[in-house]
């Protein structure tokens, strides 16, 4: 039975996470767009579904895991249909936006570092460096064993490492 949550902890719940939810689906989708589409779903979910959650305190995991599922979801009917085509991301990873050229500078090669890591390992990492998630939080988000995460990120970060350096390596050739 769909058991909805009552109006202050829904309040309360979407005054928290959405900003690390937004952030979250735009480092999976790379398409504004789709991120605030996954993140209005997993609101739409949690207005149905959230008064069934028996622990409170289970809350951030609970809707990182729903946003993720919606994801995967979208991203499998859309490879079926054979229309997904990323679109480059232009949008910061952060709560506001700066004035300073330097931190958009450092920003956008952060994003485009995350952009060049294998998808497996993407969501990962950015539950891991964007949302500040534990490794068990990320492995209860991403339904996998506490060792995949662990070697996901252990790759991811080499990937990510790889990355930075070729692009200060551009940077200083160009």
């Amino acid at each position: 039975m769909k058991r909805a949550p009552d109006r202050n902890l829904f309040n309360e719940v979407v005054e928290l996470y959405y900003q690390p939810l937004y952030r979250f689906a735009l480092s999976l989708s790379k398409r504004e767009d789709q991120a605030s589409d996954l993140t209005q779903e997993t609101f739409r979910t949690f207005a149905q579904h959230g008064g069934e959650l028996r622990d409170k305190g289970k809350v951030k995991s609970w809707l990182f895991t729903t946003l993720y599922r919606e994801f995967l979801r979208l991203y499998k009917r859309s490879k079926r249909l054979d229309h997904y085509e990323p679109a480059v991301l232009e949008a910061q990873l952060g709560g506001s936006i700066q004035s300073d050229a330097r931190r958009k500078h450092d920003a956008h090669l952060a994003v485009e570092a995350l952009e060049s890591v294998d998808e497996i390992f993407r969501a990962p990492l950015s539950l891991f460096y964007i949302e500040d998630l534990t490794y068990k939080e990320i492995a209860d988000v991403l339904d996998l064993p506490m060792g995949t995460v662990m070697s996901r990120l252990s790759r991811g970060k080499a990937q990510l490492r790889d990355a930075f350096l070729n692009s200060a390596k551009n940077n200083s050739d160009a």
